[in-house]
């Protein structure tokens, strides 16, 4: 099997039941269906282009979460055995529960800053709860794992994916606080223009989502920089104490059968 370069970086989400990764170009994921079978699909990623938009400051974090999300419906009929880490009913009663926090904390508080702050940090507690009770969080070390001994060694190196770390730089944990905080503030602004400026806070969300995405591209790019390491310190706390665990080799063998599926495709295109 050739190899696609390695300067096009690799992403990933951890499913309830294996693991999807995708390339510049295509997706692959593998999972073990209810016999305990390794199932395999990969396809072509839907990519969004708008001219010279696509490139410019936040919008291009917008089209990269525009693009990672268009991957999940083909997924889902490539793959029709796979399971989101988001489907199971614990984590449709955690976000109920967080609603309820964000409720409350808009009547009991009174600046529309802390509202939003508290409400922002209680949008987070499904996903973490989720992946803490569930075998998501072993198939998001997959992913870590995984991706890490490409990125290290190639091809030849994804066989030796179980002794790399369980944690990576370019996980979404690592887009926690800079979401948290442009969020917060992002919201705030939204809310002081009132209830009639609906396409202003359209605006906003938007441009508070991108902000966050060129603040976590600029810590991959700048690891050093102080603000890089405040955030990768909170990404690196929450990936090691919420949302990944350590797999077995059975596990990773999935993951393998994932990322050699992602690099065929990858290949047969360049």
């Amino acid at each position: 099997m050739s190899e696609p370069p390695r300067a096009n970086r690799l992403g990933g989400m951890a499913l309830a039941n294996g693991l999807l990764v995708h390339g510049p170009k295509h997706w692959a994921a593998a999972v073990r269906d209810a016999d305990g079978r390794v199932v395999v699909a990969s396809g072509r990623k839907r990519l969004l282009r708008a001219g010279r938009l696509t490139d410019l400051p936040v919008a291009r974090g917008l089209v990269r979460l525009g693009e990672a999300f268009a991957v999940l419906p083909a997924v889902r009929r490539g793959l029709p055995q796979a399971r989101f880490a988001m489907e199971d009913r614990g984590s449709m009663g955690v976000a109920l529960g967080a609603t309820v926090v964000a409720a409350v904390a808009r009547r009991r508080l009174r600046s529309i800053l802390a509202q939003e702050a508290v409400g922002a940090v209680a949008g987070l507690a499904p996903a973490l709860v989720t992946l803490r009770g569930s075998r998501a969080a072993v198939w998001h070390a997959v992913e870590h794992k995984s991706i890490a001994a490409y990125e290290a060694g190639g091809v030849d190196e994804i066989v030796n994916a179980e002794g790399h770390a369980k944690e990576h730089d370019r996980c979404g944990s690592n887009l926690i606080l800079p979401l948290l905080v442009a969020t917060t503030l992002g919201n705030t602004v939204a809310r002081r223009l009132g209830r009639r400026a609906i396409g202003a806070r359209a605006a906003i969300a938007g441009v508070s989502i991108g902000a966050a995405v060129e603040v976590f591209s600029f810590s991959a790019r700048r690891p050093a920089h102080p603000v890089s390491r405040l955030v990768h310190g909170v990404g690196h706390a929450v990936q090691s104490g919420f949302v990944t665990r350590e797999p077995g080799p059975g596990d990773m063998l999935v993951g393998r059968a994932a990322m050699e599926a992602l690099l065929r495709a990858e290949s047969a295109s360049s």
